[in-house]
């Protein structure tokens, strides 16, 4: 089985379909999504038609549940622009995403960890920023999940960990935005260093191990860093144009 693994579009439409193409040109049997669709100053109402025409198995993110559920006072710029431009239908489809999805005996999608879309589960934040997770932080997110393979994302870095016990976490990095800056639970950052948009191709070998592969595709980063920019978020735009921040 190939699976195509998505997470983090946050609304940018150029991006999913420049990965889409590229998931179309080496095959997959199914492409999942790990949730944080739309939040950010791009292509929200259109993202959000693609991916409801495209019907994949698809998980909210912690941006999912705060456009539904925080005051708008209290939400971010992305989240707001999300808020101001999603249909009443669009915001019915977010409502019935669940939480986590089993796949099938192997595998399990979640956002942030099986117990929040918050939490970083193959990195660790601390005083000092953020560093790769240690196994044994990854294996107590990874809690009593039984699945061989848990998907996540969240952080935007793509990366993967193979636990003590065989499990295999894998975080497919954004499609959307490759450099962010956050200050919860201490003040860290984000670079790939590199513009593309990412996904990963997870695949269980005839000898029924799983592996991963990860990919970074081009798009028209430019236009999407000046529609940010039009947007207001000269932060998105560098972030978009270069991967940094």
């Amino acid at each position: 089985m190939r699976i195509a693994v998505l997470s983090d579009i946050h609304g940018n439409l150029g991006a999913l379909d420049a990965v889409r193409a590229d998931i179309a040109r080496r095959g997959a049997d199914l492409i999942v999504d790990l949730g944080d669709l739309l939040s950010g100053p791009l292509q929200v109402e259109a993202t959000a038609d693609r991916l409801i025409a495209l019907g994949w198995p698809t998980i909210a993110g912690n941006h999912e549940r705060q456009v539904l559920n925080d005051p708008f006072e209290r939400m971010s710029e992305s989240d707001r622009h999300a808020v101001a431009h999603l249909r009443a239908d669009q915001r019915d489809w977010l409502r019935g995403l669940p939480a986590s999805l089993r796949l099938n005996d192997d595998v399990l999608m979640v956002h942030g960890t099986p117990r929040s879309d918050l939490e970083c589960f193959i990195e660790t934040i601390d005083a000092s920023g953020m560093r790769a997770a240690t196994s044994a932080e990854a294996a107590e997110r990874a809690g009593d999940a039984d699945a061989r393979v848990i998907l996540c994302g969240h952080t935007h870095v793509p990366r993967g960990l193979r636990l003590d016990d065989g499990r295999l976490i894998v975080n497919p990095g954004s499609v959307g935005l490759q450099a962010y800056a956050d200050d919860r639970p201490h003040p860290y950052k984000v670079e790939n260093d590199s513009p593309q948009a990412r996904y990963a191709i997870v695949e269980r070998g005839r000898d029924g191990e799983w592996r991963v592969e990860f990919v970074a595709v081009d798009y028209d980063w430019n236009a999407a860093a000046e529609l940010a920019l039009r947007n207001g978020r000269p932060d998105w735009a560098r972030a978009l144009a270069t991967g940094r921040i």
